[in-house]
């Protein structure tokens, strides 16, 4: 067993269910066990707590229910206290750690966001936040090892249906900070927002969030657990995904539609025109908010947003915009640095969706920020405003592309580097192309030509053989025009092909 090939970056992931052709079984409910006894030993020189306790939640995959048992008995045979969460979500069992009187010492949750349906994973909490890629690495050196303490006790597992009390967090939130005099208990009363779950963890918004609240959620779609996720995936950057629920907003007259990932630590909306406020747009709207409460501040975002947001953000917002690396985890730690020295910073959020607020533990939690959107939604509703009267100003671009090349080389990441670099010497001699800095991962290169007028970035992905490449232009034909250019630049490396 290669223990290290379950490592994707901060998380566990791997093979959770046979019948896809090439995807060997890597994570069954005897490889869970283990991974259990190795938490609770990592968590022994990791705690000061002497009475250890571990909070297991899943999402709705098929292979959940298994690992999270198998999970569940290594950790009581490990001597931990467990509570077993059912159905829930990633932020709600960070949440269990240090929501209310009764913590746990860690929380931990079965999932795999978005990846197919024969996948899983585990991603791991204490109160401090998600653990980082050091300790998953310890863990599954623990794994690897397979010398665990003899003679303890197994431990008891008490259920604890946790959405119920994370459920309750956020609609306290909600009508304590909209603070609506005339209508507290239901800010939302009038409003009729819709749900799309995709089948996931996230359903529980729509009945023990919305409604609670006054919301109509008539028309709200696939809120019911299926592992086997039928209707679209589960994903707020999927085109069909996004798509469904916008035609969803349009077909039942609703004022908002709110669509999460698996496990609920991303999300997007749709206006009520059926309009995506996705990627940059949703950027712009939470960044509207935050700014306003903390005027001048930072926003920390991935490398891959657009100038047109940058401008929003400094020249209408008068924040500051400081575009850092993919990975949710690089855009959050990058946020809590910079406010480490002193530099204050209240949100981090990528294109993707995963959005973190200092004022909630730093957390990417896809409810909390539809939560925040909808307070202010209510009080713009009850002053005869809408929510994307925040973004008017937000300049998008005429033409946006991804592609992906492949580096068909064993050692990708040197090769990969070599391109970059070779890269960098050419743009600085071609005429018309700027390479912007500051900039943080791979080249990012300013287009002024008259028939281009954008930007690309090429960059290595983080875990993959690949060489993601993002266009975007302010005219039509831009995108393509850019793209032939550099593939000119490009065309020695043999190498290098795009999928």
């Amino acid at each position: 067993m290669n223990w290290k090939k379950l490592q994707n970056g901060s998380d566990i992931r791997g093979v959770a269910l046979e019948g896809v052709q090439g995807e060997m079984l890597n994570l069954t409910p005897q490889v869970a066990i283990v991974l259990g006894k190795s938490f609770v030993q990592w968590l022994r020189t990791s705690s000061s707590e002497a009475d250890l306790s571990v909070a297991v939640g899943t999402d709705s995959r098929i292979s959940g229910k298994a690992l999270k048992d198998a999970f569940i008995a290594g950790l009581s045979e490990a001597g931990a206290r467990v509570f077993d969460c059912g159905l829930a979500s990633t932020p709600a069992m960070f949440m269990t750690t240090v929501l209310g009187d009764n913590t746990a010492t860690a929380g931990v949750m079965i999932t795999a966001s978005h990846l197919p349906f024969n996948r899983n994973g585990f991603k791991f909490f204490t109160a401090q936040g998600g653990l980082d890629k050091k300790d998953i690495t310890a863990i599954l050196d623990i794994a690897e090892s397979n010398t665990f303490s003899d003679g303890l006790s197994a431990s008891e597992v008490v259920s604890w249906p946790f959405i119920d009390d994370y459920s309750n967090f956020l609609v306290n939130y909600i009508r304590a900070t909209a603070n609506i005099s005339s209508n507290y208990e239901k800010p939302l009363q009038g409003l009729k927002i819709i749900v799309d779950a995709g089948n996931g963890a996230g359903g529980f918004f729509a009945s023990k969030v919305l409604q609670p609240l006054g919301a109509d959620t008539t028309g709200s779609q696939f809120l019911n657990p299926d592992g086997r996720f039928p209707n679209h995936v589960p994903n707020p950057e999927d085109k069909d995904a996004m798509q469904s629920i916008c035609d969803a907003v349009v077909r039942e007259k609703a004022d908002l539609g709110v669509i999460f990932d698996t496990d609920v630590d991303r999300s997007a909306i749709v206006d009520a025109q059926g309009n995506p406020v996705n990627r940059n747009a949703l950027i712009a709207m939470i960044a509207a908010v935050v700014l306003k409460e903390h005027p001048g501040s930072t926003i920390v975002t991935d490398s891959i947003t657009s100038d047109g947001l940058t401008q929003f953000i400094e020249a209408d917002l008068k924040g500051k915009h400081h575009r850092f690396k993919r990975g949710y985890k690089n855009v959050i730690n990058e946020s809590i640095r910079l406010n480490e020295l002193g530099t204050e910073s209240w949100l981090a959020i990528e294109t993707s969706g995963h959005a973190a607020l200092k004022e909630n533990h730093f957390l990417d939690d896809g409810a909390y920020l539809v939560a925040k959107l909808l307070v202010e939604m209510a009080t713009l509703h009850a002053a005869g405003k809408t929510l994307t009267q925040l973004i008017e100003k937000l300049q998008q671009p005429f033409e946006s592309q991804e592609y992906r090349y492949s580096i068909l080389e064993d050692d990708f990441a040197s090769y990969g580097t070599k391109v970059l670099a070779d890269l960098q010497a050419k743009v600085a001699l071609h005429k018309g192309w700027e390479i912007v800095s500051p900039n943080f991962e791979g080249i990012r290169v300013r287009c002024t030509s008259p028939n281009q007028q954008g930007w690309f970035l090429l960059r290595m992905s983080l875990h993959d053989p690949v060489m993601p490449l993002n266009i975007e232009s302010e005219i039509e034909g831009g995108v393509a025009n850019i793209k032939s250019e550099l593939s000119a630049l490009l065309a020695e490396y043999q190498s290098l092909k795009l999928k």
